[in-house]
């Protein structure tokens, strides 16, 4: 069973992307600390679960972004993330740099794209 250190919380308010999400990480080994649809519930199981890290969508359901969101994560809780999106441009880069993000993934990406994000960004962050 894989450490603790290695839950991996999924922001994505696409229901079958986060699906797939899901299960391309379960069966690389990860553990999953919970799915989240917007970036209020994804602080909230965040602070309830403690992810390693999270796979974060820019647009998401609801008022905030996944910008907002991983800013908080990182200045509150210390937890960084990958964005996955299909939305990067330079404004969106600059407000990201201070969640200081693992990686960016650019929709449509591939599951094993998006597996080796996540096992470079457990070998950056040490999970």
């Amino acid at each position: 069973m894989a450490p603790e250190t290695s839950r991996i919380l999924i922001v994505e308010d696409d229901y079958f992307i986060a699906m797939d999400v899901e299960t391309a990480l379960l069966e690389a080994g990860f553990l999953l600390a919970g799915i989240a649809i917007s970036a209020e519930e994804g602080i909230e199981i965040a602070i309830a679960r403690r992810p390693a890290l999270a796979v974060m969508d820019i647009r998401l359901a609801g008022q905030r972004d996944g910008v907002d969101a991983a800013l908080e994560l990182y200045r509150d809780h210390g937890i960084r993330c990958i964005f996955a999106t299909a939305h990067k441009d330079q404004e969106v880069s600059q407000r990201a740099m201070p969640a200081r993000p693992l990686g960016w993934l650019q929709k449509p990406y591939t599951m094993t794209s998006l597996v080796d994000a996540v096992r470079k960004a457990m070998d950056e962050i040490g999970g």
